[in-house]
């Protein structure tokens, strides 16, 4: 069997790895995560829906994605956290994002 030194100079058995944290491995049903504009659009929907941005962190928002027939599929986006992430980084946003959720009812602080 072939060996390899671990970070602590000890070797382990390549056949002992957990295959799990091989680059590119993805469980079976995982899915890439949902592009921005996506989450947009689910802070465009709350907003229309309750009136306000003031997302609670845990809140999760679910969306049907894919085109019209047998290709969708519904998905859970973490909107709270998304919108918490949005505001804690408003210095590093484009002004075009700034802008963009400005417009739909952000409040940044």
């Amino acid at each position: 069997m072939d060996t390899r030194p671990t970070a602590a100079g000890r070797t382990s058995m390549i056949s002992q790895r957990d295959p799990r944290t091989a680059p590119g491995f993805r469980t079976a049903g995982a899915r890439r995560p949902l592009p921005t504009t996506a989450a947009y659009e689910a802070a465009k929907h709350f907003y229309e829906r309750e009136g306000h941005l003031r997302v609670p962190r845990k809140h999760v928002e679910r969306l049907v994605v894919g085109v019209d027939g047998e290709d969708q599929e519904e998905r859970k986006l973490r909107l709270g956290t998304w919108i918490g992430n949005q505001r804690s980084r408003a210095a590093t946003l484009s002004p075009e994002r700034v802008e963009q959720l400005s417009a739909i009812g952000m409040r940044w602080s």
